[in-house]
């Protein structure tokens, strides 16, 4: 928020330097991310008074010779229409910086240093400037804008620095306000908190008025929606005369970045500026039906707004309506319809409390942002909205622009307006704070900070302004007290239950890492994606309506449609990224992420949800396949020291025969597989995509298991190479389990073929084997490694009908 010093300093008497109160403002609690002095860029530039000047012959420019008092007289070329002898003009000595202008003279191109020049044979020693050069624009000094020099007052002192004359010498403080802290999103907030870290007094804006016995009969103001509008102030004046504002409310106005319109239009912007209030001017010619009516909009409803846009709008927008037709988008932007010209001659003045998020989504969802939608996004508060509408009465009578009417219509839900009073421990505010603030220190802060206090034993007792919203418990009090009584008065000390570590990773972070080293030693890169999916993503999926990762938490105000949901699986995000990256060509690749997913237990919300950490793997390419996918799995299974198997299962996005359930110690803990062609063709990739995404949360249980050392054998090792004909129902997990069982000294089981051909029966499939048989206690004849395989043999066949293929 951009504040002028000079006009924080009509409400309070700051008597330190601007760098000194940027200092206090941090220690209170307000970042200055910028102060600078308005002409930062002027230097050397004073007041010239031209005593002679002569037409150079058949050039439009002329010789003059400047009195720059005590820096000397100068002779300066000028090709400005409008120089003459007598006159005085802001002059730039030699080594003095003012602004380079384009050929038009009205765009800056940045700052140039004077020097000593020769036009047309003539020396000039200097220049004189327009205001352009200086950084001036008609709204901040009048005569500014001229295409020409800028006139100076005959008072002026010769040789006098323009600065203070031209208020170049100002200070702008660019402060950020924290979200809690609306109340100064304003001078006069700002100013507030100005008067109390100095302990100044702070003055009030003049908010008097007197009132003329005209009024509109039968005029009704309604509310529809106090949920969204929960106050509403209209006030008429008459006799308007349209015009321009005084000078020094066009500077101000200047100086925050908003350009002078009329008077009647510069005191709504002003009053948004001086109070934070945002405030609307209606045309009362154009005010049909004798009334005001806030509702929402209709479906389809349209508006056009001051910027000649038409907008078309739903019921969640809300709109100010007279009798007959929309005339305002609330919080946003006015009507055209409605709009104050130059032959406006009564208004209808309108300060009103506007939900915040209301007016944010419909900002967003029409694309218009304005000054006034900024700041009711960020929060009003009914006090200033009240106070408005006083100021901007006064400034009319001030201004002389209109007469004020006895007719004020106050809508409202009963909210007060007036301090209410908290009472909260003392002992509690110094818990907070673990220190103890003298509460005489307590007394002064909260007096300086407008908060009435009183103390009663432990009891502080506070009459909270109806401006600070922010404020509800003793938390919020102890913040107040110590922003004001100094942060570096907290002594550092532990908390009753803190303790000394030596820092380093926890068990669940030392084990994800591992993790990460170990997909990144396979050749996969890590993703990060946003928690928050499409609805259109559960449908790539193909899940069912009651799948249980349909049951998704939506946002109430998301950033877009595709991120509205609270993820309840990673793999849409996974195929999107596969998505993304072969559309730019990468054709080949592996990806991992590790992030949470959202379970709610129930919808809406009644309690956090189950929030579960997840692995998703993705790979995709010519040379990957179901056994690359499967390698990936028994890497992560040797990285946590445990062993997976696999059993088949359907799942509605990959492939029907190459999907796979991961079980470990008989629970299930993921699964992987091909992503189904249909879904491949939808997404238009180029290559095979196989997915993985493994629950982390199940698998904690294993985090820290130590590897069980196995003594190398003794005596060599055994292998036997068996093909198995078997139904195409039966998995590679299934046999390999029904093997270990059979024979204890199996230590390994590796798949090398499958075949399906005219050999086979059309029903079957033959797998073939390898199978590692170690010894223990002595080593192995050929008869006994046999008999090992015979009982194999005769196990698969009683389970599962398997015949060895001759």
């Amino acid at each position: 928020m951009l504040a002028p010093l000079s006009w924080i300093k009509e409400y309070v008497d700051v008597d330190i330097t601007p760098q000194e109160l940027q200092d206090k403002l941090f220690s209170c609690g307000f970042e200055v991310e910028e102060l600078y002095e308005v002409g930062k860029d002027i230097s050397k530039v004073v007041v010239g008074h031209v005593l002679e000047c002569e037409a150079i012959p058949d050039t439009h420019l002329h010789v003059c010779k400047v009195d720059c008092g005590e820096h000397g007289e100068f002779q300066i070329c000028c090709g400005a229409d409008n120089v003459v002898a007598g006159g005085k003009f802001p002059t730039a000595l030699v080594g003095a910086t003012v602004y380079a202008t384009a050929k038009d003279h009205k765009t800056v191109e940045g700052v140039m240093t004077i020097g000593k020049g020769k036009l047309r044979g003539y020396e000039s020693f200097g220049m004189l400037c327009s205001g352009v050069e200086l950084g001036v624009s008609e709204n901040m000094y009048p005569g500014a804008g001229y295409n020409g020099l800028l006139v100076l007052p005959e008072d002026a002192p010769v040789g006098a620095d323009v600065k203070p004359i031209l208020g170049l010498d100002d200070w702008m403080f660019d402060i950020a306000i924290t979200a809690n802290r609306p109340d100064c999103q304003s001078i006069y907030g700002i100013a507030r908190e100005i008067a109390a870290v100095l302990e100044k007094e702070l003055k009030t804006p003049d908010l008097s008025y007197t009132e003329t016995d005209a009024t509109i009969e039968g005029f009704k103001v309604s509310v529809d929606c106090p949920d969204l509008c929960p106050r509403y102030s209209a006030h008429y004046v008459t006799d308007v005369k349209i015009g321009e504002s005084p000078a020094w409310m066009k500077r101000r106005l200047a100086l925050v970045g908003i350009d002078a319109i009329s008077n009647v239009v510069d005191i709504t912007n002003y009053i948004l500026k001086e109070l934070g209030q945002p405030m609307h001017a209606f045309d009362c010619a154009d005010i049909e039906g004798n009334a005001i009516n806030v509702r929402r909009a209709n479906d389809g409803e349209k508006i056009v707004t001051l910027d000649n846009t038409e907008l078309t709008l739903t019921n969640a927008n809300m709109v100010i309506c007279d009798g007959v037709k929309p005339v305002a988008l609330a919080g946003v932007m006015g009507g055209l319809n409605s709009e104050i010209k130059d032959t406006t001659s009564s208004v209808l003045f309108e300060s009103a409390k506007f939900a915040r998020d209301n007016i944010r989504k419909t900002s967003r969802a029409v694309g218009k942002r304005s000054d006034s939608s900024a700041r009711y996004e960020k929060g009003v508060d009914e006090y200033a909205t009240v106070m408005a509408m006083k100021r901007a009465l006064h400034l009319i009578e001030e201004l002389e622009c209109g007469k004020v009417s006895r007719m004020h219509v106050d809508v409202n839900t009963g909210n007060s307006v007036e301090p209410r009073e908290l009472t909260v421990s003392i002992n509690k505010v110094n818990g907070v704070l673990g220190i103890v603030v003298p509460n005489d220190d307590i007394l002064r802060i909260m007096t300086n900070l407008a908060f009435a206090p009183k103390i009663e034993g432990d009891n502080l007792i506070l009459q909270v302004p109806a401006f600070r919203e922010d404020i509800e418990n003793y938390p919020d009090i102890a913040e107040e007290v110590i922003r004001m009584y100094g942060y570096d008065k907290v002594v550092p000390t532990f908390i009753p239950t803190a303790k000394v570590t030596t820092g380093g990773l926890n068990l669940v972070q030392k084990s994800e890492l591992r993790l990460k080293n170990a997909l990144c030693s396979v050749g996969a890169y890590e993703c990060i994606h946003y928690s928050f999916f499409s609805p259109s993503d559960l449908d790539l999926l193909r899940l069912p309506e009651d799948a249980v990762e349909r049951t998704a938490i939506r946002l109430v105000n998301p950033i877009s449609e595709e991120l509205s949901l609270m993820r309840t699986t990673l793999a849409a995000s996974m195929i999107n990224a596969i998505v993304r990256n072969q559309k730019k060509g990468n054709l080949e690749g592996r990806l991992y992420e590790i992030g949470n997913v959202f379970m709610p237990k129930s919808l809406p919300l009644t309690e956090y949800p189950d929030e579960r950490a997840k692995l998703c793997v993705g790979i995709f390419g010519e040379k990957e396949s179901f056994y690359t996918m499967k390698g990936i799995a028994e890497k992560i299974a040797d990285t946590l020291h445990v062993e997976f198997t696999y059993e088949n299962m359907s799942n509605t996005f990959l492939h029907p025969y190459q999907t796979a359930r991961i079980m470990c110690e008989g629970k299930e803990v993921g699964y992987f597989g091909k992503l189904a062609y249909d879904i491949a063709d939808d997404c238009d990739l180029r290559t095979q995509v196989f997915i993985l995404e493994m629950d982390l949360k199940e698998l904690s249980c294993y985090y820290g298991k130590k590897p069980v050392f196995i003594p190398l054998p003794k005596f060599a090792e055994e292998q036997r190479d068996l093909a198995l004909v078997v139904s195409k129902d039966v998995t590679c997990g299934q046999i390999e389990s029904v093997m270990k069982e059979a024979c204890k000294y199996i230590t390994k089981i590796s798949l090398f073929d499958i075949y399906e051909g005219e050999q086979i029966a059309a029903d079957q499939k033959s797998m073939a084997f390898t199978v590692v048989f170690t010894p223990k206690d002595e080593a192995f004849t050929t008869e006994s490694v046999d008999a090992f395989v015979k009982k194999i043999l005769k196990q698969l066949n009683k389970a599962y009908g398997v015949e060895l293929r001759s």
